[in-house]
């Protein structure tokens, strides 16, 4: 199989506006990740994981190039002294950890400084996806559905049957191939002109976007909020969203300012993100629970601090299809800026169900760390001890802390 990774620009752009706050604030912190299949009927094989094993081992050989570096260089909220640290990092390979104990067959850890096991997270899931499908199934007929779901999306983004006003793909991480990835941003580029309600913003792919002409597009994940919030053993946990915050406005003002809601619940988040952070922050962004709900939710929380919602972003990207954000861009038209970032659906539309694979942090300086987000099933805890000890400092917060609305 030909080598899956071949620059190390082939991450989300997340990844570098959380590594350049981490270089900066947190490049002591250590970092366990841990690999999850959640789908039930998906078995990797002996030979699968050895060509995984391989593919992450040829990663591990890159080095950004002097023109990767002063493509990163350009985007206005990299700084200098991070782009020098790029020049010297490359991946470890020691850092990762290979088994076969999970039902699904394939165990995957990483460990080792947060600076380095972050970045890892994205290359390894298109690993394990585009091995997955080329050794599980016939990979040409999977493209050719492939091929021909994107046209009948492209036509009907052409023909007005979707109403989506800025979109981006946000599909590296569960993409069928870095084949499927460049066509489907290829082909909805090429036809940009002709939407008659959607524009293409960009791609979390920052290699695509480099190669494309496009906007890279991402701010934080999870482990932002996660590590930043728990890292630290001294902090309450409950007030992760304080802590995240706050060294995010340290680090980049009020550049590149979208933030993640549901990383302990979107009900503790409102209690931080009050008149200075919501002011600062150009957005919010959506990624679990109902997304109706949500947004009337946080255009209250606006409205309530004084801020006109339609200065500011909702960004929706929780298992969106073209139909489904369609509803929720007309439900919210005219009363908020309104973003999608739409993943699996394009990157990874085919006859064949898609994985759902995910790589999250388990562990943040020997400690136990947690998502709690608001829906079931998406948080990843290795031990349910310290997530009922995190859901305790949750509640108790939220039942005896009252929170002024004008509080800065």
């Amino acid at each position: 199989m030909d080598q899956i990774i071949t620059s190390l620009l082939e991450t989300d752009a997340y990844k570098f506006s959380m590594g350049q706050a981490i270089y900066h604030q947190f490049s002591d912190y250590k970092t366990t990740w841990s690999f999850k299949c959640r789908n039930k009927d998906v078995k990797f094989t002996p030979e699968m994981i050895e060509e995984i094993k391989r593919q992450i081992k040829l990663y591990c050989e890159l080095r950004f190039t002097e023109e990767e570096l002063e493509y990163l260089n350009g985007i206005r909220w990299i700084k200098g002294s991070y782009v020098d640290f790029l020049r010297l990092w490359k991946p470890r390979y020691n850092d990762f950890y290979f088994g076969t104990d999970a039902p699904c067959g394939l165990t995957i850890e990483t460990k080792g400084t947060w600076l380095n096991t972050s970045m890892y997270e994205i290359p390894t899931l298109a690993i394990v996806n585009e091995v997955y499908f080329r050794m599980a199934h016939d990979y040409d007929e999977l493209m050719d559905s492939f091929r021909e779901r994107l046209g009948a999306k492209i036509r009907s983004l052409i023909d007005g049957g979707y109403e989506l006003g800025a979109f981006s793909e946000f599909g590296l991480r569960r993409r069928l191939s870095g084949e499927a990835q460049a066509l489907a941003v290829a082909k909805l580029r090429e036809h940009q002109g002709e939407y008659e309600n959607s524009f293409f913003v960009g791609t979390s792919n920052v290699f695509l976007a480099k190669e494309q002409n496009l906007t890279p597009v991402g701010t934080m994940a999870h482990e932002w909020i996660m590590c930043v919030g728990q890292g630290n053993h001294k902090h309450n946990p409950a007030y992760s969203n304080w802590y995240a915050l706050d060294a995010w406005v340290k680090e980049y003002g009020v550049l590149n300012g979208t933030a993640l809601t549901d990383a302990i619940t979107t009900e503790c988040f409102l209690q931080d993100f009050q008149l200075t952070f919501a002011t600062l922050f150009s957005g919010v962004r959506h990624d679990s629970g109902d997304p109706f709900a949500w947004g009337d939710k946080m255009i209250d929380h606006y409205k309530e601090l004084g801020i006109d919602p339609l200065t500011k972003t909702l960004l929706f990207s929780d298992s969106l299809d073209f139909e489904s954000a369609t509803k929720i861009f007309r439900y919210f038209k005219g009363r908020a800026r309104i973003a999608f970032g739409i993943g699996t659906f394009i990157a990874n539309d085919t006859k064949v169900p898609a994985l759902n694979i995910v790589m999250k942090t388990t562990a943040c300086n020997g400690m136990d760390v947690a998502k709690i987000s608001d829906v079931e099933g998406k948080g990843l805890c290795r031990n349910p001890e310290y997530e009922k000890y995190l859901m305790r400092c949750i509640n108790w917060r939220l039942e005896h802390e009252k929170v002024n609305a004008l509080r800065i």
